[in-house]
C-alpha cells in the first residue's frame, strides 16, 4: 500500500562493533537503519520495533539491566489502544491510522513484542524513554501492518498520531494505576485469600488443643492452639482489607492532564472516553482524577498501597518467625508443631530439617518493606508540577505484589496445609505452665499466688501439690479452677 521508505539501511560491519562494560553491544554486527529525531540521526536495528528516543534512552541508561514487568507494558499498551478508539471516535485520528494503531496496541498488550522493550528502568523520572518506546513499537508494527517500512514516520508517527492527546507526564502515572490494581486483582488478593483460607482451617483443626500461651518468650495463661493460628488469619484478613480500601485511591487516573494537568492538546472528551474504554477492557473500576494536578504532582496513592502491602509483609513476618519458633527442636526446642518436610536441611548433618518456607517469607517481606521505603522515597520526590521518580515506583511496586503474592500461596500450599500439631507435648506444657497461678489468683489473693509460683520453680512441688499443701483450696475447688479448657474461655474461672 505504502512504498516509501524512511530508513536508510547501512552495514555495522563497515562503522566497527564494541561491547560496553554491561556486555551490551555499543554497535552490533548485522544491518541497521537510519532513524531521525529532534536532535538528529540514530542507528537503529534493522529488525528493531522501537526507534530513534528509545535507542537514545539504551546507549544513556546502561544501568541495571532491570526492565518493565510483563503487566505494566500491558497497561501501556492498553492505554495507547483506548487512546486510539477514543480519538477516532472524535474524528482526530483517521480510522486507517487508527485501526492498525489499535491492532498493534493490542499485539503489544497481548506480549508479541515484550523484547522490544529495552530501556533501563533507571531512566528519565517522568518514564518519557519507555512511553516512546511503546509508542515507537506501536508506530513501527502498525506501519508495517500497513505496507510500510519501519520508521516512516509519514504513514504513522509516534508522536503525533499514537500519543495523540496524551503526555508521558499522565500516561506514565496511569499505567503505574492500572498495572497496579491488575496485579493486586489477579495476583496479591487471590494469593491471599487462599492462605487466610489455610490459617482458617488450621484455626478449626486446632480448635481443642489447649497449649501454653507465651509472652515476651515467657510462660503465660493457657490458649488453644486453635486461637494463636485464629489470629494468625485474622492477620491475613485485616491485610487483604487493607488492600481493598487502599486500591481505591488507585482507581483515580491522572489521563487527560496532558503535560501539567491542564489537559493542553488533549480533546475535553478525550479523558472520559479513554477512561471508560480502558474500564470496559480491564474489568476494572476506573474514574478520572478528582485533581489532575494532584495526580499529577503526587504519587500518594502508591505511597498508600505501598504501605498496605508492607503491612501484609510485617503480618507474615511476624507469623513466619511464629511457625520458625513452635517447629523449634526438635529436641532442644518447643516442637509444638510440625511443619511439612519439603528439602535436607544441611549439607553436613543428617536428618536436619529446616523451616525453610517460613525463612523464604522472612526474605520476601524484608524486600517488600524495603520496596516501601523506596516507594516513600520517591513519592515525596516531585518537583512542582511532576514526581521525577515514576519508573522506580512503577517497578518495585510490581515486584513487591509479584513476590509477596507468590510467596503467600506458597506459605499456604507448601507449609500452612501440611501442619500436624504434636498434642501431647502441647497439653503437657499447658498443664505444666507456671502462668496457671493466674487463674487462681483470684481465688488466694495476688501476693499468695506469687508465693506459689515461687515455691513451685524451687522445686517444692508442682502448682497442685504446692497449693494442697499449703491449704489454700480445697481439691474440689482446685479441680474446678484447673480447668484448662475452660480458662481459654476467658473470664472469671
Amino acid at each position: 500500500m505504502f512504498s516509501c521508505r524512511a530508513a536508510t539501511l547501512i552495514d555495522l560491519n563497515t562503522i566497527g562493533s564494541g561491547e560496553s562494560e554491561y556486555g551490551m553491544s555499543t554497535t552490533k554486527e548485522g544491518r541497521v537503519r537510519i532513524e531521525k529525531d529532534t536532535m538528529g540521526e540514530v542507528h537503529v536495528p534493522e529488525d528493531a520495533y522501537y526507534g530513534a528516543q528509545t535507542q537514545r534512552a539504551v546507549d544513556n541508561f546502561p544501568i541495571s539491566q532491570l526492565r518493565f514487568q510483563r503487566r505494566f507494558i500491558r497497561a501501556l499498551a492498553l492505554i495507547k489502544l483506548a487512546a486510539a478508539k477514543s480519538n477516532m471516535a472524535l474524528n482526530l485520528l483517521d480510522s486507517q491510522k487508527g485501526q492498525a494503531i489499535i491492532t498493534a496496541a493490542q499485539e503489544v498488550a497481548e506480549g508479541r513484542f515484550d523484547n522490544q522493550f529495552v530501556v533501563d528502568v533507571f531512566q528519565t523520572g517522568s518514564g518519557t524513554s519507555t512511553n516512546m518506546n511503546a509508542n515507537e513499537v506501536i508506530a513501527n508494527r502498525a506501519i508495517e501492518s500497513l505496507g510500510g517500512e519501519k520508521g516512516d514516520k509519514k504513514i504513522i508517527h509516534a508522536n503525533d498520531d499514537v500519543n495523540m492527546g496524551q503526555s508521558t507526564n499522565d500516561v506514565f502515572p496511569t499505567a503505574i494505576h492500572l498495572s497496579t490494581l491488575e496485579a493486586l486483582e489477579q495476583d496479591l488478593l487471590p494469593a491471599l485469600k487462599v492462605l487466610e483460607a489455610s490459617f482458617s482451617k488450621k484455626s478449626l483443626e486446632f480448635e481443642g488443643m489447649v497449649k501454653a500461651g507465651r509472652t515476651h518468650l515467657q510462660d503465660a495463661v493457657p490458649m488453644t492452639l486453635g486461637q494463636e493460628f485464629g489470629g494468625y488469619t485474622s492477620m491475613i484478613s485485616h491485610g487483604i482489607e487493607r488492600i481493598m480500601k487502599s486500591k481505591t485511591a488507585l482507581e483515580e487516573l491522572p489521563l487527560g492532564g496532558t503535560a501539567v494537568g491542564t489537559g493542553l492538546n488533549a480533546h475535553p472528551e478525550f479523558a472520559a472516553m479513554a477512561i471508560r474504554e480502558l474500564e470496559l477492557i480491564t474489568g476494572l473500576k476506573l474514574r478520572g482524577a478528582d485533581n489532575l494536578f494532584e495526580a499529577m504532582q503526587g504519587k500518594d496513592a502508591c505511597v498508600e498501597v505501598s504501605g498496605a502491602i508492607k503491612v501484609i509483609a510485617t503480618s507474615l513476618m511476624k507469623i513466619a518467625n511464629d511457625l520458625r519458633l513452635l517447629y523449634s527442636g526438635p529436641t532442644t526446642g518447643f516442637n509444638e508443631i510440625e511443619l511439612p518436610a519439603t528439602q535436607p536441611g544441611s549439607s553436613i548433618m543428617p536428618a536436619k530439617v529446616n523451616p525453610v518456607i517460613p525463612e523464604a517469607v522472612n526474605m520476601v517481606s524484608a524486600k517488600v518493606i524495603g520496596n516501601d521505603l523506596t516507594v516513600t522515597l520517591c513519592g515525596q520526590a516531585g518537583n512542582l508540577e511532576l514526581n521525577t521518580m515514576m519508573p522506580a515506583i512503577a517497578y518495585v511496586l510490581l515486584e513487591s505484589i509479584e513476590i509477596e503474592a507468590n510467596v503467600a500461596r506458597t506459605l499456604a500450599t507448601s507449609c500452612v496445609d501440611g501442619i500436624r500439631a504434636n498434642e501431647e507435648k502441647i497439653r503437657r506444657y499447658a498443664e505444666e505452665t507456671i502462668a496457671l497461678v493466674t487463674v487462681i489468683a483470684p481465688a488466694v489473693g495476688y501476693d499468695n499466688a506469687a508465693r506459689i509460683a515461687k515455691l513451685v520453680l524451687e522445686g517444692k512441688g508442682n502448682l497442685r501439690q504446692v497449693i494442697l499443701k499449703e491449704g489454700l483450696l480445697s481439691e474440689e475447688k482446685l479441680d474446678a479452677i484447673l480447668d484448662l479448657k475452660k480458662i481459654t474461655q476467658g473470664g472469671r474461672v
